[in-house]
């Protein structure tokens, strides 16, 4: 058996196209989503991902606020642009790229943003609502997952999943979004402090892995037919590669592969949903305003 490649730069583009009709529809009524998306410093896979979202506002049809401020800028610099994009009516969306350089606290700079704006869904106000089934912002990684499991007919319903990793941004939302009675599933979730986790994800009918560290599931950890979705992105050195790196998951792939029933590979998996549904978040933003 050879698992099935799940392509989310295709499901992506799907669902980006699908912004890009109703964009334009919200257009006619004379609003333009705008997003500002908040650079500060140089770092460079934070700039190779700001890129990919400007470059998807602009496929969407809409408006790009972005700021590139120096490494040099102070907390309360940042905290009053934050404070202006809050402000300001044309601006539907706002996400500061993290990491943030150290002298910056990300969590006053996420409490910073009015939760109306948080398209990112790291704001305690969509947290919270997230937790307890309320409508809110959803972290765009976990919202990715779910709705790939979605597109592929991955059943949830009464199957285990087992989720690797506990971060704020896709470990445990991911848990709590799957434990929903809309997917009803089983959910465990996995971190450093697990004792024997390859016994537990033995056990699992589908693997999320969002650990950081490349080879964390190896194919001995998966069960035969399971379904494996590989969040990490980790630049490995490659002199072979003109950039200097390569990408690999978190997930031994091609031994995964032989053995899952669905694999989504690095790149070209998980990464292109979160834009996707980073469009989508920013979209409904902009709609929203047509009720308040």
């Amino acid at each position: 058996m050879s698992a099935v490649i799940i392509d989310g730069k295709e499901i992506a583009a799907r669902i980006r196209s699908e912004v890009g009709s109703r964009t334009a529809e919200l257009k006619e009524k004379g609003i333009v989503p705008c997003l500002a998306v908040v650079l500060v410093g140089e770092n460079p896979a934070s700039i190779s991902y700001v890129t990919g979202k400007q470059k998807a506002l602009a496929a969407a049809g809409m408006a790009d606020r972005s700021v590139h401020l120096p490494e040099s800028t102070t907390e309360s610099e940042l905290l009053s642009l934050i404070d202006r994009l809050n402000r300001d009516a044309a601006v539907h969306g706002i996400l500061v790229q993290l990491p943030l350089p150290a002298h910056i606290d990300e969590d006053k700079v996420i409490m910073a943003i009015d939760p109306l704006k948080d398209v990112d869904g790291f704001h305690p106000v969509n947290v919270g609502n997230l937790l307890i089934g309320r409508k809110a912002f959803l972290p765009c990684t976990p919202h990715g997952i779910v709705v790939l499991l979605e597109k592929m007919h991955i059943p949830t319903d009464g199957k285990r999943v087992v989720v690797i990793g506990r971060s704020n941004i896709v470990g445990k939302p991911v848990a709590v979004l799957l434990s929903r009675k809309a997917y009803n599933a089983t959910v465990t979730l996995c971190h450093t402090g697990t004792r024997d986790l390859a016994s537990i994800t033995r056990q699992a009918d589908i693997v999320i892995v969002a650990a950081g560290r490349p080879g964390t599931l190896t194919a001995d950890m998966v069960k035969p037919g399971a379904a494996v979705i590989d969040v990490g992105v980790n630049r490995i050195p490659d002199p072979t590669k003109k950039k200097g790196f390569h990408l690999e998951g978190d997930a031994d792939f091609d031994s995964i592969k032989e053995i899952a029933s669905y694999i989504t590979p690095v790149p070209g998996g998980v990464g292109p949903m979160t834009i996707a549904m980073l469009m989508v978040n920013t979209l409904e933003a902009a709609e929203n305003t047509l009720t308040r």
